[in-house]
């Protein structure tokens, strides 16, 4: 039976850029400590350190050379590299570079999507140097990235998202991409299919047995096909191959929750530890919810034993909260609930959800009561 469908429309009207940060947080220890370029480096706590736990947050072109990729334990880095250095994160410093990154997307575009600590999608179809050309756009920001921070970038541009950022990953680092709609359908022909991002390890082997092992291959699949065997990522893949994505850079990503969390490589033993760790989270959880102007109603403990057992338990108050003085009494006041000690907690984490703008007023109702589950 004949497919029937209603016909393919793709807009190709936008012009997107896509800014992926080389090896970010690598790149940063290496422009702080100039001592460490030219060596692999591994961003993780040595192994002899933690008794061979840890995984990889990310490692630099040197270190991936061996083989080592993010998420990678850190103790098959060392086997894999045993001079490499392993160097701990640094998460604060790597957030205030991001947000200075951003403020530089800002000069060109607030049609500005963040899709971690280290990329964005931006879009530039209108922008606030009245250019037509996305490429000037991303050298421009390829400039003042290096000149003001010195890191370095790779960027993808074109019309659509999905694109843009397959096109970002094509010539790292320090690369730019630029795939216009004629040229779409042939890019993406020519990629493995592991490429296509939303394809993930366990769906690459059942491609593989119905012979599909790049985008060409994808693109002789017939829709119903690949709906029958992979879903909505069936209908979804076979209008990608064909350059078809029209989601829009979305702007308003809003904020669920705003949480810190600690993973001890030491357990906590004390009481006194404890508090000291759930003052030091309540004081972050502040800076961070500053930072996104925000403030919620719902405080939530996380605590993990070293069996890896773990509780959450959250009180609602009748009035937002943001102030360190505050979250630290509520997760206090929970954490008596839990109590607990003897098992040694290896994961102590505090977060607000139920969040608003600063901007809302408290009001509070002497009827409410506070809710613990």
């Amino acid at each position: 039976m004949a497919e029937m469908r209603f016909p393919l429309k793709n807009d190709t009207s936008r012009k997107i850029i896509h800014i992926d940060m080389d090896a970010f947080f690598a790149a940063v220890e290496e422009r702080d400590h100039p001592e460490l370029v030219g060596h692999p480096l591994v961003i993780a706590r040595h192994p002899s350190d933690t008794g061979g736990r840890g995984v990889v947050t990310t490692a630099n072109y040197i270190a991936r050379q061996y083989g080592i990729h993010s998420a990678m334990s850190a103790q098959k880095a060392f086997e894999l590299c045993p001079h490499a250095i392993f160097k701990p994160g640094n998460h604060e410093k790597y957030s205030k570079i991001s947000k200075e990154i951003r403020e530089i997307f800002h000069r060109y575009t607030d049609m500005i999507e963040p899709m971690s600590i280290d990329e964005a999608y931006l879009d530039v179809t209108e922008n606030k140097v009245d250019s037509k050309s996305a490429i000037k756009i991303a050298r421009m920001i390829q400039r003042d990235i290096w000149q003001e921070l010195h890191l370095t970038c790779s960027a993808g541009i074109s019309y659509n998202k999905f694109i843009a950022k397959l096109a970002s990953d094509y010539q790292k680092p320090k690369g730019m991409t630029v795939v216009m709609p004629e040229d779409a359908v042939r890019f993406l022909t020519a990629l493995p299919i592991e490429k296509f991002h939303g394809v993930g390890k366990k769906t690459v082997p059942k491609m593989n047995e119905m012979g599909i092992f790049t985008g060409a291959d994808l693109y002789e699949q017939s829709e119903m096909d690949l709906i029958q065997h992979f879903g909505k990522m069936g209908y979804s893949l076979y209008r990608k191959v064909r350059g078809i994505h029209d989601s829009p850079v979305s702007v308003t990503r809003d904020r669920k929750s705003v949480g810190r969390e600690h993973t001890y490589g030491n357990p906590l033993l004390t009481e006194d530890e404890v508090f000291t760790q759930l003052r030091q989270l309540s004081e972050k959880v502040e800076d961070s919810l500053r930072r996104v102007q925000k403030h919620g109603k719902t405080v939530v403990l996380k605590v993990r034993y070293t069996d890896y057992t773990t509780i959450t338990k959250r009180v609602t108050l009748p009035e937002y909260v943001y102030k360190k003085e505050v979250l630290f009494h509520e997760a206090s006041l929970i954490w008596e609930e839990i109590l607990g000690i003897e098992k040694g907690i290896r994961l102590l984490g505090v977060t607000v959800t139920n969040l608003d703008p600063m901007s809302y007023e408290n009001i509070v109702l002497p009827l409410w009561e506070k809710e613990r589950k």
